[in-house]
């Protein structure tokens, strides 16, 4: 028999209020409200270190039919601070699937709320903007609910990769015959692409975010590899002037990935940006310069690289055609590239996957 449903509030900090109701989870939490467009994958977005701090809406109605599965977690537990449905499926349907959702996230306690015009809720973001928000099951008043959204700290400046970050160097082992290894900092970095990153032949040892030059060169090398992870970039200074140091001491092959790609663009001394809510979802087409093809790709990003700041000594390999963010770089005379996208795509399209491959070639071709 299922337990009677709980009111739930939702609030964001310009005033605007959805009332629906909890299905897992209970209390008050804050965060930023942003949508993802994926039709599949909540299980990988919940768990994708990425969106700490961040409140997620699924523009896709019915969330929750297939259940969840230990082999589908991009790290150890969600990271999402309140997910909010149109609809929350209470008897999943899969073979693969150990649990449902809403036990899910009952059991790590994120607060889930289903009932709410989501699509509605995501017009609203995209016109405003990314912005502050509140979840409450337990406040009834929606102005003491937005008074309290507005006063929260927010995200811009905070480093959340902290947070995030493994707390020990650990070692993964390629998966073919090993073509180069590669240190990877961990700023948030989701488990398949350190999956992707063996299966293309390389061995894999992962950092902490605040490791030093130094102590990642000692692991000797044959590239850099930069992860994604959430939030704002520049208050991240130990890992911009890290990079920074890599780039002029070690000619290595680098390689960075959604954060990692703002982290380097910043150690090159380009600006960043807001974007006014984001690239989250499965289906972002981006244009590759280099074969002039147009790519369906996995994103998760808040911010971007401003393309005019770029120096002179890198050039633009991708662009959104959304909105025309940067998505890719590369360095005129160096093996040093970055992608804004998600190449490992969980969930996604796998357009990018060879990306890879590619920096396993480049790092062979280095050390040869």
């Amino acid at each position: 028999m299922m337990s009677p449903k709980r009111p739930a509030l939702v609030a964001l900090a310009d005033g605007t209020v959805f009332e629906g109701h909890c299905v897992a989870g209970d209390g008050e939490v804050f965060g930023e409200m942003v949508f993802n467009t994926s039709m599949t994958g909540y299980q990988e977005i919940l768990t994708d270190p990425s969106y700490a701090g961040q409140m997620v809406t699924m523009t896709y109605p019915h969330i929750g039919n297939y259940g969840v599965t230990p082999e589908d977690n991009e790290s150890s537990q969600p990271h999402v601070r309140a997910f909010i449905m149109k609809q929350c499926c209470h008897r999943p349907s899969n073979q693969r699937a150990t649990g449902g959702l809403i036990e899910y996230l009952e059991e790590h306690g994120v607060i889930g709320v289903e009932g709410i015009d989501t699509r509605q809720l995501t017009r609203h973001v995209r016109t405003e903007g990314a912005m502050k928000a509140a979840v409450s099951t337990t406040e009834t008043e929606a102005d003491a609910l937005i008074e309290r959204a507005r006063s929260w700290e927010g995200l811009e400046g905070k480093d959340l990769a902290k947070e995030v970050t493994c707390a020990d160097t650990y070692v993964v082992e390629s998966q073919t015959q090993q073509r180069a290894h590669v240190v990877a900092f961990d700023f948030g970095m989701k488990r398949s692409i350190v999956r992707k990153l063996s299966e293309a032949g390389c061995r894999v040892t992962v950092v902490p975010a605040a490791t030093t030059a130094e102590e990642a060169l000692a692991h000797e090398p044959d590239g850099i590899f930069l992860s994604n992870g959430p939030g704002d970039p520049r208050p991240l200074d130990y890992a911009i002037e890290t990079t920074k140091k890599l780039i002029a001491t070690a000619n290595l092959p680098m390689f960075g990935i959604c954060l990692g790609h703002e982290i380097l663009g910043l150690a090159f001394g380009a600006e960043i940006y807001k974007l006014k809510f984001g690239h989250r979802g499965a289906n972002q087409p981006i244009k590759e310069h280099a074969s002039q093809r147009i790519l369906i790709t996995s994103e998760n990003h808040g911010w971007g690289v401003r393309s005019e700041s770029l120096p002179p000594m890198l050039e633009i390999t991708r662009n959104n055609l959304n909105d025309g963010c940067v998505e890719g770089f590369q360095h005129r005379d160096r093996p040093i590239f970055s992608i804004q996208c998600h190449p490992e795509a969980s969930p996604g399209p796998h357009d990018s996957d060879h990306l890879f491959g590619y920096f396993a070639e480049l790092m062979q071709r280095h050390t040869a």
